[in-house]
């Protein structure tokens, strides 16, 4: 069953740990792929020095609000898409209610349907290291900087609930490549199925 918008509109930390086991679904020209989340990281807005929306002093007080970060600032359940190192797109999950711009990174999924379109995407013939991390898995689900803004209650990209996500063994760990953050970088926002083989490579 497709989430509905009020499973977003919560408080992210929430939102982060109960997508474990829920399932990303992507229909890219006419193609269905699905991976079960086994690993995401919570960013919390203007407080947390992680977060894109992070407010300091060269910063307005509401954060910092940019044509980047503007989707984070209305309600949850839309794709907050950025690209990184000039090549890798993130897919995030815009969560909590509106002008509290917070959003769930998701890093790594078990892929479960479409697979052999994934890995022609990727040009991968191993299951493994398919998705396991937020790069590999946008390349792997085409999804893009067009899919910047769009809907999870639609029909491009979305979430399902399988039903099994109770029997996940989650732990909370501290987030991953966010040392420029300092003490923020220690917070324990990161979320995995502690018995998943898909996670990124970094399991602490």
């Amino acid at each position: 069953m497709k989430l509905l918008r009020e499973f977003y509109i919560r408080d992210t930390l929430s939102v982060a740990r109960d997508l474990i086991g829920k399932t990303l679904v992507t229909n890219k020209d006419g193609k269905i792929c699905k991976g079960i989340i086994v690993e995401t990281e919570a960013y919390l807005g203007k407080n947390d020095k992680a977060c894109h929306s992070y407010k300091n002093n060269s910063r307005p007080a509401d954060g910092l609000r940019s044509s980047r970060t503007n989707v984070m600032y209305g309600e949850g359940g839309y794709s907050y898409v950025y690209l990184i190192y000039g090549m890798h797109y993130c897919f995030n999950v815009v969560s909590s209610g509106e002008n509290i711009p917070e959003a769930v990174l998701i890093r790594a999924v078990e892929p479960v349907e479409g697979i052999d379109v994934m890995m022609e995407r990727r040009g991968f013939k191993t299951i493994y290291p398919l998705c396991s991390g937020p790069g590999k898995l946008c390349a792997a689900f085409a999804i893009n900087k067009g899919d910047y803004g769009a809907d999870l209650c639609g029909d491009i990209i979305w979430i399902e609930d399988n039903g099994d996500s109770l029997e996940r063994d989650i732990a909370a760990t501290r987030r991953i490549n966010v040392d420029y953050a300092g003490e923020d970088s220690l917070l324990p926002y990161r979320f995995i199925d502690k018995n998943s083989r898909f996670l990124s490579k970094f399991k602490v």
